[in-house]
């Protein structure tokens, strides 16, 4: 019986350790959401083809013979892979824990096509430099606004004034304006608490898993 085909773009979000032969991704589909794919191993000498790598975003052409609990890598194309963003400790935090986010939370059918657009720009914008603090900041955010939950109408009113004007600053001013508004420089964003406020609502308020 032929397996069930699938071709889709995704993003690599975990990288489990490799078993037998093969090496398993959980990766995100705005189309489909969350997969398991199984990619075998190149075996040593081999040219191979691509390589899964976590943060790649690829273009996938895939089979299941088990009606999609996993699916096996028959064709992987790279789409955009970010090969710097282990030169900082930081940065590669910051990046971890938002793939992991997503990983670790099932994502609603419709707020599917925003997450995978979050990611691209989070992604591109880790890459480029700008402050991981600040990107991971407004990653959350943005995540919890399109799973549904109202930060921008419960969470963000009920900060003190001061942390309330910090963070609609951050939150809504571009990160290309912020760094403008700063003269270029990498800007105070004052997020690390702002930060820790959201995780602690989210925790308290939301089913999203923080890990």
């Amino acid at each position: 019986m032929p397996g069930l085909p699938l071709q889709t773009d995704a993003f690599v979000l975990l990288k489990r350790p490799p078993s037998d032969a093969f090496q398993g991704c959980n990766v995100f589909s705005a189309e489909h959401g969350p997969l398991l794919v199984l990619q075998r191993l190149a075996k040593p000498g081999s040219a191979g083809g691509l390589a899964l790598d976590l943060f790649d975003e690829v273009s996938l052409r895939l089979e299941s013979a088990n009606q999609g609990q996993t699916w096996f890598v028959l064709e992987a194309r790279l789409v955009t892979r970010h090969a710097d963003l282990g030169r900082s400790y930081a940065t590669l935090r910051h990046a971890s824990a938002l793939v992991a986010l997503v990983a670790r939370n099932p994502v609603h059918e419709d707020s599917r096509a925003a997450v995978a657009a979050l990611l691209r720009q989070a992604l591109a914008s880790f890459a480029a430099g700008a402050p991981p603090d600040l990107v991971w900041f407004k990653s959350l955010y943005l995540f919890a606004r399109d799973e549904g939950y109202p930060v921008k109408q419960e969470w963000l009113p009920a900060l003190p004034a001061d942390l309330r004007a910090a963070a609609a600053r951050l939150l809504f001013t571009p990160l290309a304006g912020l760094a403008a508004a700063g003269g270029g420089a990498p800007p105070d964003t004052a997020a690390g608490p702002l930060t820790q406020r959201l995780e602690q609502y989210l925790r308290g308020h939301t089913e999203i898993l923080m890990g």
